[in-house]
């Protein structure tokens, strides 16, 4: 069994707008169950602690209609502080996306240090959509960005026109477009299709349709 730890958003509205945020419903939902059928642990941090605000359930999925239902929303809605949370007691990270992230967690300290110490230390980190922001902004011992020379991916430029995410309105900044700025190779497929990079103990998805595939393939990882 691993000890895989969700660290997810606190954050609530983004934009110049207000538009509503927090974790994408299912990018926690569709992971939680691929690494609990493996007989995975999962805990939950965030930000804050408490209960993290999410977007975009729909209960016409029963993946996340059974996540609600279920044990594990019960205990993310008792959320840790990432900040007491010992990062060494788990085998891998994974951040799920939705817009939240894209406020709290570009230069949040603590997942800055908790990126660090896992990839440092030969762990695993997933991250699925845009999730992958909290990758921007993390310097290693060496000093080198995390991100150079790195295969990533994360939602695109192109989703984001289809989901009329304007910029500043709803999102502070393409996502994609930050990544390569930092030094990532990035690679991604048509819109809203299931897509999957892993580069060695760095595994992203590039939209909510990925967040199961970034599970199974940490989960092939864990195993080796």
């Amino acid at each position: 069994m691993k000890h895989i730890l969700f660290i997810v958003t606190s954050t609530n509205v983004t934009g110049t707008g207000k538009q509503a945020a927090g974790y994408e419903f299912s990018e926690v939902a569709d992971p939680y169950f691929e690494f609990t059928k493996e007989g995975h642990s999962v805990d939950f941090a965030s930000i804050k602690g408490g209960v993290p605000p999410f977007v975009g359930y729909d209960d016409i999925q029963l993946v996340s209609k059974n996540f609600k239902e279920g044990n594990g929303f019960k205990r993310l809605n008792f959320s840790h502080k990432l900040r007491d949370i010992n990062i060494d007691a788990y085998d891998a990270i994974f951040f799920p996306g939705g817009l939240g992230p894209m406020t709290d967690m570009v230069s949040n300290p603590w997942v800055k240090d908790a990126i660090k110490k896992v990839y440092e230390s030969d762990r695993i980190i997933g991250a699925v959509c845009h999730g992958p922001v909290a990758l921007l902004n993390v310097t290693l011992s060496n000093g080198k960005n995390l991100l150079e020379g790195k295969r990533i991916n994360s939602f695109t430029e192109a989703e984001e026109d289809i989901d009329k995410h304007t910029l500043h309105d709803v999102i502070p900044f393409m996502l994609d477009a930050e990544l390569k700025k930092q030094g990532a190779l990035f690679s991604n497929t048509t819109p809203f299709d299931p897509f999957v990079v892993c580069d060695g103990n760095l595994i992203t998805g590039q939209n909510p349709a990925s967040a199961g595939n970034v599970a199974k393939e940490m989960i092939r990882v864990l195993a080796q």
